[in-house]
């Protein structure tokens, strides 16, 4: 049963208070799990018991995604706000300085909190900020349209479409090179998840400037890409290792952008030797 939790963190206008939605299970080192953006904790389902049998595991749920509101006004929802408010909230929880690993603009995140030595270790799955201008334009024009697609459609069609794997694949297929492996159920939460989230206008809009340049050897870190990732393309995790020389770079044969259901066990075992 996911649980939310309300802290504080400073801001110009004074302390604010900001809730977020986790899930915890297991025992061990903690590791902290980030989504990409319209999504929510509920992407690393295929993988949470696997690593839930070695670590702590901590799925959250970012600012305005999920079941988490929106940072409160005057707060954005950009690196510089969120990373502080994640480090807020691992103190909130009881987790000291915990592996990450993050998908998408979780990845990114992920990378920032290597950077600023917020962790022990970080695995990053497809992260944001490794695009050219061209690249990202792309994936943002994309993201923009299934964000479009969800709001228009009532949900007795989002429900009716999850029924079938051709279906499934009409909804998802854009982050999962495997769709049909979905539940019904996953596709129809995760796909209201993208309508209703609050944070995704202003995440995308902070995202826009956002180029990731700098090297993070203060920690390991690993960056795994999907060979089927349509999202962000493959070639964006060459440029990564150009920027982090002493990352580990793994491809996921067959995986897409979010490739925790793909093959969970593939990935699994990426995230937990990331942070051994």
């Amino acid at each position: 049963m996911s649980e939310q939790i309300s802290f504080t963190i400073p801001s110009p206008r004074g302390p604010r208070s900001v809730s977020l939605t986790y899930e915890r299970r297991g025992a061990g080192e903690p590791l902290l799990l980030l989504h990409g953006i319209g999504h929510h904790w509920q992407a690393w389902e295929p993988v949470l018991d696997i690593l839930a049998a070695e670590r702590d595991v901590v799925a959250v749920d970012l600012p305005g995604f999920g079941t988490s509101p929106a940072l409160p006004e005057g707060l954005d929802h950009d690196l510089s706000t969120v990373v502080p408010v994640l480090g807020a909230f691992c103190e909130a929880v009881g987790i000291e300085r915990p592996h990450v690993a993050g998908n998408s603009l979780g990845g990114l995140l992920s990378l920032e909190l290597g950077r600023e030595k917020r962790v022990r270790s970080v695995t990053a799955l497809s992260p944001a900020g490794f695009w050219s201008e061209g690249e990202r334009r792309y994936a943002f024009g994309t993201l923009r349209a299934m964000r479009a697609a969800a709001l228009s459609m009532p949900v007795p069609l989002i429900d009716r479409l999850s029924r079938s794997a051709a279906g499934r694949t009409v909804l998802t297929s854009t982050i999962y090179a495997r769709p049909g492996r979905r539940s019904p159920e996953a596709v129809v939460a995760e796909t209201l998840a993208l309508r209703e989230a609050t944070g995704f206008r202003e995440t995308l809009e902070a995202g826009r400037t956002v180029r990731f340049a700098e090297d993070v050897s203060t920690v390991p870190v690993t960056i795994a890409w999907g060979t089927r990732d349509r999202l962000l393309l493959p070639r964006q995790g060459v440029r990564a290792k150009h920027t982090m020389p002493g990352a580990r770079l793994v491809r996921l044969p067959g995986c897409g952008h979010v490739p925790m259901n793909d093959d969970p066990a593939l990935v699994a075992r990426v995230v937990l030797d990331g942070s051994r």
